[in-house]
């Protein structure tokens, strides 16, 4: 697999979606659905299709049932609630319905006219991203998100998975990683302990997750995983996932100059960096799940950049 390539699960389309669940998303549009241009990216086996009705009305549909994938329908409930609810000013689509009939669920979202960041990324298109986040982080949390989960809540399991890779850890596990368990797990439980914060935060930002605008923004989708807690945890992920696609990019010096990161302490940039490169390597020796044949090969691969991230910064300061 190439540099630039990444290996997306293979989505049903919507002619493949039962009628009864056809019918109910265009009773929600208000007219019958004449185009549909699915979309790539992303991990869900379930619908992403741009659609447009008889009179021209533009929408986004993602649909799948618990034979797709057992987990995704509550994912996509979640993600139903909380779009609901985002603030009108918030870099992100709005909820016009849902379709759910208990077994699919189909949400219907505004369609944002954008196309994902390049990978390798752009410096242009990273600044629009970081700029977006910034300002995400300085909007005030309304009162129907404020019982959003904490962002140390949402981390707790994921960061301590250094002490799962002691107890059972493979052969092909890396050797750097191995002889450094003790200092990367006090690396991961330091950051969790510095996650809190105010702030609305997506949690999953990366390049298929974000849509750059003909008007020069930055727009997220897929937010059922928002949470309140650090306000550059996301910006951190975004550069995690530059570094994926281009390992030699200069992270660091956009780490010390893009204000989105003006309170990023280093010690905690450590500490996120080693409880992501506990998650992501933790979570790529589990069994594929269902329907999603390649997400631990990506998660391989995300777990990798983060770690040699890491390992930069503390040789660099040995």
């Amino acid at each position: 697999m190439g540099l630039m390539e990444t290996q997306w699960s293979t989505r049903i389309r919507w002619a493949d979606l039962p009628e009864h669940v056809k019918v109910g998303i265009e009773s929600i549009l208000g007219d019958p659905v004449v185009e549909a241009v699915g979309q790539h990216g992303g991990f869900s086996p379930g619908t992403a299709d741009r659609v447009r009705t008889i009179t021209g009305r533009r929408a986004f549909v993602k649909a799948v049932n618990p034979a797709l994938n057992s987990t995704t329908p509550g994912i996509h409930r979640k993600e139903a609630a909380i779009t609901a609810v985002l603030p009108p000013s918030l870099p992100a689509p709005s909820l016009i319905g849902k379709f759910d009939d208990g077994e699919w669920i189909a949400l219907v979202l505004t369609d944002v006219e954008g196309t994902h960041p390049q990978v390798p990324w752009h410096m242009s298109e990273l600044a629009l991203v970081l700029d977006a986040l910034l300002g995400l982080a300085r909007t005030p949390i309304p009162g129907e998100l404020e019982k959003l989960p904490r962002l140390e809540e949402e981390l707790a399991k994921d960061f301590k998975g250094w002490a799962r890779i002691r107890e059972d850890h493979t052969e092909s596990c890396d050797p750097w990683i191995l002889e450094n368990l003790d200092c990367l797990e006090r690396l991961a439980e330091f950051g969790l302990q510095n996650s809190g914060g105010s702030s609305l935060v997506h949690t999953d930002v990366r390049a298929d997750n974000i849509l750059i605008t003909r008007e020069n923004g930055a727009i997220l989708v897929d937010w059922p995983w928002a949470c309140i807690g650090s306000a550059w945890f996301d910006a951190l992920t975004v550069l995690v996932n530059v570094r994926v696609f281009d390992p030699m990019f200069d992270v660091e010096a956009v780490l010390g100059t893009h204000p989105v990161f003006s309170k990023a302490e280093a010690s905690i940039v450590d500490g996120y960096l080693s409880g992501l490169g506990a998650y992501f390597i933790d979570a790529a020796r589990q069994p594929a799940p269902q329907g999603l044949p390649t997400v631990r090969a990506f998660q391989q691969r995300q777990g990798d950049a983060v770690v040699g991230w890491l390992r930069q910064r503390l040789a660099a300061r040995d």
